[in-house]
């Protein structure tokens, strides 16, 4: 069995808690939270893995709002192709098309409560989980 020594952090909280933290906070509390607690982390605290665990669960909420913000852009653009038919007395929808949005988008958020979850989870033992398009641009971007 591995022992783990957790570090505490300034506020005296081992560094497991603090990233487990914010990872539940980004799921429960939104962006401003999980923003405020991760900037603490980068301006206040050593430990390399909190400040990363601290960038990759912003990084990791703006993914996935990514997604579903361009996911949302479909019927966006069908509703606005109905509003120039509509000018020349024609019509345009695809209903079923609004049902897989809404089918994809409540997977997306699904699996981001998943794996928020299981994040904050692993974080208390100071582990994590593979998100390989976020772990990568913090493994490019972060020294």
């Amino acid at each position: 069995m591995e022992v783990i020594h957790m570090q505490r952090t300034r506020i005296g909280l081992s560094a497991g808690m603090l990233a487990a933290a914010i990872y539940f906070v980004g799921l429960l509390g939104g962006y401003v939270p999980a923003i405020i607690l991760a900037g603490y982390v980068l301006l206040f605290e050593e430990n390399p893995w909190l400040r990363r665990s601290a960038v990759k669960a912003v990084a990791t909420m703006l993914l996935f709002s990514f997604a579903v913000e361009a996911i949302n852009l479909i019927p966006d653009m069908i509703g606005f192709i109905d509003k120039l038919a509509r000018i020349f007395e024609g019509d345009f929808s695809i209903a079923v098309l609004d049902r897989i949005v809404l089918a994809v988008v409540s997977a997306l958020r699904l699996i981001q409560t998943v794996l928020f979850i299981t994040l904050g989870v692993k974080a208390f033992r100071q582990g994590t989980v593979k998100v390989p398009v976020v772990d990568n641009l913090i493994n490019k971007y972060m020294a």
